[in-house]
């Protein structure tokens, strides 16, 4: 079972305790982009196997929102923070470098 640390209250949660919200760190387009650019950001999302970054919510707490580092393969945690950041912190992706050398960061869009 997943479980979570909620960044804000603390509390170890399982997964029955949080909501899922989708891929984290996606910038929201602007009014006057065309078509094709706000299907992109409606629609397409990273589904990657392995490192991911997504949004979660802890529902039966705090109520707040925050993001999740985490491998999709091994469900390994490499940590949690406030989702009022433009990316993760350095320390996360120190772990995450340590634990799976080669592996890059991709910027959002």
């Amino acid at each position: 079972m997943l479980t979570l640390r909620c960044p804000y209250c603390g509390v170890l949660a399982d997964e029955t305790e949080l909501e899922p919200g989708g891929e984290a760190h996606v910038r929201r387009k602007a009014s006057d982009c065309g078509d094709g650019e706000f299907e992109a950001y409606l629609f397409l999302r990273e589904n990657p196997r392995g490192v991911h970054f997504e949004r979660w919510r802890h529902v039966n707490g705090c109520g707040k929102w925050f993001h999740a580092a985490r491998d999709t393969v091994t469900l390994e945690v490499f940590g949690t923070y406030p989702a009022q950041t433009e990316g993760p912190p350095g320390e996360i992706m120190e772990t995450i470098g340590a634990r799976r050398p080669g592996w890059r960061w991709r910027e959002f869009s």
